[in-house]
């Protein structure tokens, strides 16, 4: 008997210690949900982005430009959110890549592209305008 009275506050500690469900639950939940919300802004699944990161890859204008900072020429962030919301953008920029500019970002001139179709041009300014904060 006096065993079982020594070991009872043990076993009361230990059951007030391990029982609280919904803290782990609480937990869980707010895990999963941002899990959720990062897989929602996940923009690597977009074809567009996956299309125009390919055509970037392939073309030189890693040479000048980087995603999230200034090189030669602006930085892809940059770009994207200096355009975001303007409807006309991708036809615009796609127009820059392709004939080359000057003013815009500075004096350092844009070389042009003339050889990128404007089809493809157009693709990797989506994947440009994908990347913006």
């Amino acid at each position: 008997m006096k065993k079982f009275l020594a070991l009872l506050p043990l076993l009361i500690l230990l059951a007030a210690c391990g029982g609280n469900s919904n803290e782990s639950t609480s937990s869980t939940t707010t895990d999963s949900s941002s899990t959720t919300q990062a897989a929602a802004n996940d923009i690597s699944s977009n074809p567009d982005y996956q299309k125009g990161l390919a055509l970037v890859a392939k073309s030189n204008c890693l040479t000048c430009h980087k995603v999230e900072e200034k090189l030669i020429g602006p930085a892809y962030k940059d770009v994207a959110n200096k355009y975001a919301g303007n409807d006309t953008a991708v036809t615009y920029l796609a127009h820059k890549v392709i004939a080359g500019g000057k003013g815009v970002w500075g004096q350092v001139a844009m070389t042009p592209h003339p050889d990128l179709s404007e089809a493809d041009a157009e693709q990797m300014v989506k994947y440009i305008l994908l990347l913006k904060q």
